[in-house]
């Protein structure tokens, strides 16, 4: 790996013990982790998302997991993207919101929106006890070039309720989705595929050549939504190349 000049022996990559997939709870699993220590890391990251690595909080990791590879690391080509039927229909429907770009600075209205999400959505899985401490460390970090796309309704012409919150990093040529989080009481407006096609918007507007969304795993529900934005690559541990294959 490099980052501008350091060569790619001088970067540090390290392997975690066993630990529970937060995927398939079943199995276990393991990470490769960039020195989190690093200087460098704001330089190391746009290459490292490009080797098929993902930011949480202040790591930079990857699934290296023993005899699984399921996991697999996708990004939109924004210049050839248009939303197919399902999403104009999810764009018309809310058409009575309005996104904004905002600094990854936590507020009272975002925490209270967050710890919602995830005590209705995420009930059990760990993050149910997230406070502000957690919040910035999890979505925020304390290196990363992020953004906050906060998404409102419009209540007489100007911006109302939070509705939802796209933290997004900022790269050279790219963005990249790290999280989403939205008001489950609106679960049927499809905020999570409107917050994704709001960022591809952004994405656009600005000439970056890439949106990526994580990790996709063939066969698993919640990860299911990422294959019906097209065309959609994917990193098999080489080389990014068309996933082609996927079913609408």
């Amino acid at each position: 790996m490099r980052a501008d000049a350091a060569p790619a022996h001088d970067v540090r990559i390290f392997q975690t013990g066993e630990h529970v997939c937060g995927y398939w709870h079943d199995r276990p699993a393991r990470d490769l982790v960039v020195e989190p220590n690093d200087p460098r890391l704001p330089l190391i990251y746009p290459r490292a998302l490009e080797l098929g690595f993902r930011r949480s909080g202040d790591l930079v990791y990857r699934p290296n997991c023993h005899g699984c590879r399921l996991c697999m690391a996708v990004r939109v080509p924004v210049a050839q993207f248009r939303p197919n039927r399902s999403q104009r229909r999810n764009l018309k429907r809310n058409a009575d919101l309005v996104a904004r770009v905002v600094p990854a600075e936590r507020s009272d209205e975002q925490l209270a929106l967050y710890q919602r999400y995830l005590g209705l959505r995420h009930r059990g899985g760990g993050m149910d006890d997230h406070g502000a401490v957690q919040f910035d460390q999890f979505l925020a970090g304390s290196w990363s070039e992020t953004r906050f796309l906060e998404i409102r309704q419009k209540v007489d012409g100007a911006a109302g309720p939070l509705l939802a919150v796209a933290v997004t990093d900022l790269l050279p040529d790219a963005l990249s989705a790290v999280y989403t989080f939205y008001d489950p009481d609106h679960a049927d407006r499809g905020l999570g595929t409107f917050a994704i096609l709001q960022q591809l918007d952004w994405a656009m507007r600005e000439g970056r050549r890439h949106l990526y969304l994580g990790y996709w795993i063939a066969g698993h529900p919640k990860m299911d939504y990422k294959r019906r934005f097209r065309p959609l690559d994917g990193y098999d541990g080489d080389r990014w190349s068309p996933l082609e294959y996927l079913a609408p």
